[in-house]
């Protein structure tokens, strides 16, 4: 049973006030919480069904569970449809990254879409890339319609928030950025090294990034549609990056 004040607490963090406060965040639905039980995030607890606990006991994960019913998961998830589980879980701290030989480092300024944040670090992580550079306008990386879109890539993707214009201060690898216009991405020579900018959903490239960029590249159209959301151009954009190398 699943007790008046953890759920309480547990909505809380529903909230980005409170997961900043609490350094908590959640992931939720038994699929992800298995992601998150092998990866060196530290759980707090794990409130679920008793199916999916016998599940965690069965296979030793030395975890704090609380059992509830299916209606008592649903009261403190984010989740339509979510009665297995939700974990709380403690936030890593805001670690700097740069880039290393032959590494490429994803750039996203102002993406403000949740679900276009988790598609793009769960195609991080199926390309192989490690790391990604947010500015900090972009959507909170523990916000929970996020980790549930990564499908369970937020394990192994690290994004660090900052200020893009001071980041890049100093760095002398090559900023590679999508546009209307530009070399088209089909033949465009990737540097073996370097950042790969995505732009927002609605304005592309900042004015103050646009002036830092190296290499422009453009994906190019064959029909009639206005434009490609964020998470579609960074899938094109990588895909062609991998072919390339």
């Amino acid at each position: 049973m699943i007790s008046k004040q953890q759920q309480k607490y547990v909505q809380s963090l529903h909230n980005k006030k409170y997961r900043t406060e609490n350094e908590r965040f959640l992931v939720e639905g038994e699929k992800s919480i298995l992601e998150l039980l092998n990866s060196d995030f530290e759980v707090e607890i794990v409130f679920c069904s008793p199916e999916l606990a016998a599940e965690i006991d069965s296979a030793g994960y030395k975890v704090k569970v609380a059992e509830g019913s299916g209606d008592e998961i649903g009261k403190i998830s984010t989740l339509k449809n979510n009665s297995s589980g939700v974990a709380v879980v403690r936030s890593k701290p805001n670690r700097p990254v740069y880039c290393g030989k032959d590494e490429i480092i994803l750039v996203l300024d102002d993406i403000r879409d949740p679900g276009n944040l988790g598609t793009i670090i769960r195609l991080a992580d199926w390309y192989g890339l490690k790391n990604i550079v947010c500015s900090e306008e972009t959507v909170e990386f523990y916000n929970p319609k996020v980790i549930a879109s990564t499908m369970g890539s937020f394990t192994r993707i690290h994004c660090y928030y900052t200020s893009l214009t001071t980041y890049f201060e100093g760095i002398e690898l090559p900023l590679t950025g999508t546009f209307l216009e530009g070399q088209n991405v089909h033949e465009f020579i990737f540097p073996p090294s370097g950042y790969l900018v995505i732009g927002s959903e609605s304005h592309g490239i900042s004015d103050a990034m646009k002036e830092r960029i190296d290499f422009r590249v453009t994906i190019p159209r064959f029909g009639l549609a206005e434009s490609l959301n964020a998470a579609n151009a960074t899938a094109i954009v990588l895909d062609n990056l991998k072919r390339n190398k």
